[in-house]
């Protein structure tokens, strides 16, 4: 989000340093490093790289809190309400979770020798390696891995290719990945085996609306109510179908990068100089952040009106990146300096809020996108070299 009046980055970098995380320690002697954890009488919910997950609060023996946990900030439509099924647990999970998952690491040569007796085809050897490669991707979760965790749920789902709970997971974390593409190959094989699915429908909702199948996404979300009402997917559908009615009638052009609409009243060289101006801010920050999307990601430029009606922002929110770029853009012909400078604000949040999945504090994304847009100082520039590597790796442009 860019602000029409905001406080200069060098304030922002000067202030913070690293977010300190939250260590949920098991009775099983393992821990978890987490943030923004939260518990009540039922259930532990915490925020890792892969998003937010919970666990039992009856296998919890403390809470360690650090200093100061990340502030929220947004990277993507879909984050917020993503969450993972629940999987029922087969029999004697917890014997095989404590076997595939110990010493704070996971036994591969038990999950290989698991992978091994599965060959045989067995009903008990197929629930047992699924369950185990459960253990271990959510243990990997926990520890921020999402890459081996995602290769998990991949290795468990060679053997057990019709479980839902594996296949939803799977897609969940697809989505948390930016992967909205990918996320729907086990969410079309899990419409398959279970038609009726409520979490299917709504995944793929998201999945759709990610991409700005926004017609799709809509049908998805009524399915899921009819399936079971959620007061999320009612929001999701009430957003989306506010969206539909203001694009219908809007022009669209699309880049590598980028699928643009645009009012009507918009001129057409303005739409080709953002998406001009676009194109070469992404291959300036894919050098600057070494991260390259994996989606086109949507941009839309309203009327003024049309802007205040879609987003319902505050009148000093001169931009807005809720996953798909708004910016209003009245009166313009041409690309602007001052539009310039938003269009590479609000896609600066966009990638730093994806290599990061989600979890850049506030201030430190809106310091990166005040650097890149061009307002700095040489107090910022040195807050910001000196700013630890280890929170989020990237270069310091000159």
């Amino acid at each position: 989000m860019r602000l029409a009046t905001s406080a200069t980055a060098a304030f922002l970098l000067a202030v913070s340093s690293c977010a300190a995380a939250d260590t949920i320690v098991l009775k099983n002697g393992r821990s978890i490093e987490a943030s923004n954890v939260t518990e009540d009488a039922a259930h532990v919910t915490y925020q890792t790289s892969a998003g937010e997950l919970s666990i039992p609060r009856s296998i919890v023996a403390r809470i360690d809190r650090g200093d100061f946990g990340p502030f929220p900030a947004s990277h993507g439509a879909a984050d917020a309400l993503v969450s993972a099924p629940q999987v029922q647990p087969v029999p004697g999970y917890e014997d095989v979770e404590r076997l595939a998952v110990h010493d704070k690491a996971v036994d591969s040569a038990y999950l290989a020798r698991l992978d091994s007796d599965a060959l045989a085809g067995t009903a008990v050897s197929i629930a047992r390696v699924a369950a185990a490669h459960h253990a271990a991707a959510q243990f990997l979760l926990g520890q921020g891995d999402t890459d081996a965790a995602i290769a998990h749920y991949r290795r468990a789902l060679i053997f057990a290719p019709d479980n839902i709970g594996l296949l939803l997971n799977l897609a969940v974390l697809d989505i948390r990945e930016n992967q909205f593409t990918a996320a729907l190959g086990p969410l079309e094989h899990a419409r398959r085996v279970a038609p009726d699915s409520a979490d299917t429908a709504k995944l793929m909702g998201w999945a759709y609306y990610s991409t700005n199948k926004i017609d799709q996404a809509i049908d998805e979300w009524k399915r899921a109510e009819r399936l079971r009402p959620d007061p999320e997917v009612q929001r999701a559908v009430e957003k989306a179908e506010r969206d539909k009615a203001e694009e219908e009638s809007y022009r669209e052009g699309e880049t590598a990068h980028f699928a643009l609409k645009y009012y009507g009243g918009a001129a057409p060289g303005l739409a080709r100089g953002v998406l001009r101006a676009l194109e070469e801010d992404f291959r300036n920050l894919e050098a600057q952040l070494d991260y390259t999307p994996p989606e086109p990601i949507s941009v839309i430029l309203y009327t003024e009106q049309a802007f205040a009606d879609i987003t319902r922002a505050p009148g000093w929110v001169g931009a807005l990146n809720d996953g798909r770029l708004r910016i209003p853009v009245q009166g313009l012909n041409d690309v602007t300096p001052e539009l310039a400078r938003v269009l590479m604000h609000e896609l600066t949040h966009s990638f730093v809020g994806q290599k990061s999945r989600g979890h850049a504090p506030v201030w430190l994304q809106e310091g990166i996108a005040q650097w890149m847009e061009g307002r700095r100082s040489n107090a910022a520039a040195a807050a910001l070299g000196a700013w630890p590597r280890r929170c989020l790796s990237w270069k310091v442009p000159g």
